[in-house]
């Protein structure tokens, strides 16, 4: 309507001065205009080259081509940008949705007050690690339980372990492997300035274990009783590691889990995209930020 010109004014016209002139409501005009898009399906707002069914076969793609299961839809927009195709997370969202792709989720029970506020995340990495355990089941060993410790500031599984029994000393393992990959060796006080984000089970709260983290100059640091979130760093990649592995493969004797996990933690520390990190995998944040740190001492 702006690029019309008024044969007897000669000069561009608004839709203001044309409803003006005719004596006709400018909202009666949005009106039809709205009606009309509707009945012909055209959805406003600026139109891209992809159509949604052009778009739900990328997505598809992406799906298939990924190594991980379950993921949502805000890692598939991450990588159809990566992979060129501009377009809005909340479309994506309505096209998985519409066509059964997005991730299975469940329900949870009713959230009482937090028990505590603010964050646990830190501002660098190897300040606060996290460490929980979960099981899982053998065909021919039974029962085994898995364990593992999680940086907090980069998300990286620093520790991965294996067993028949979670007993105190076999908690200390991921423990250990971080300890001597990022700290060099195990010894009195080499790692000094680290938080161990823990739950009160009874292998993190015995002697043995609390003695053992403080000789290596560990400070302990308990989440809330019956307040998970407290440990959400360790328990959120417990929920991953679930989704991605124990619970789509089988395994039949505990040293084969042991190898499993951890080739599948160095897969996740390579590969897999944390949102807070603008979808960065947690080996490339730590790199980036000793590269900073590294540049900036210089």
């Amino acid at each position: 309507m702006r690029a019309a010109v008024s044969i007897s004014r000669n000069e561009h016209c608004g839709l203001s001065v044309v409803c003006e002139s005719a004596g006709v409501a400018r909202s009666s005009v949005y009106a039809q205009r709205r009606s009309r898009d509707a009945v012909s399906g055209v959805r406003r707002g600026p139109k891209t080259r992809w159509s949604d069914e052009a778009l739900v076969e990328q997505i598809r793609t992406q799906l298939k081509s990924s190594p991980f299961v379950g993921e949502g839809y805000r890692k598939v927009w991450a990588k159809l940008r990566l992979a060129g195709i501009r377009t809005s997370k909340p479309r994506v969202l309505r096209l998985m949705r519409e066509h059964g792709l997005q991730a299975p989720t469940r329900c949870g029970g009713p959230r009482g007050p937090q028990s505590h506020e603010g964050t646990i995340i830190p501002n660098a990495p190897d300040l606060r690690w996290g460490t929980d355990l979960t099981t899982t089941f053998t065909l021919e060993e039974g029962q085994a339980s898995v364990l593992l410790a999680v940086d907090h500031y980069t998300a990286e599984i620093v520790g991965i372990h294996a067993v028949k029994r979670a007993t105190r000393w076999e908690a200390l393992e991921p423990i250990r492997q971080g300890v001597r990959k990022h700290f060099g060796a195990i010894g009195r006080n080499v790692a000094c300035g680290l938080e161990l984000r823990h739950d009160h089970g009874s292998q993190y709260m015995s002697d043995a274990f609390q003695q053992e983290i403080a000789f290596l100059g560990i400070q302990s640091s308990p989440s809330f009783v019956r307040s998970p979130e407290g440990n959400g760093c360790a328990e959120r990649a417990i929920r991953t590691l679930k989704e991605q592995l124990l619970w789509i493969r089988s395994f039949a004797t505990i040293e084969q889990l042991r190898r499993a996990l951890i080739e599948w933690s160095e897969l996740y520390n390579e590969r897999w995209m944390i949102e807070r990190h603008q979808h960065r995998s947690p080996a490339q944040v730590r790199r980036e930020y000793l590269a900073a740190s590294t540049k900036l001492a210089a």
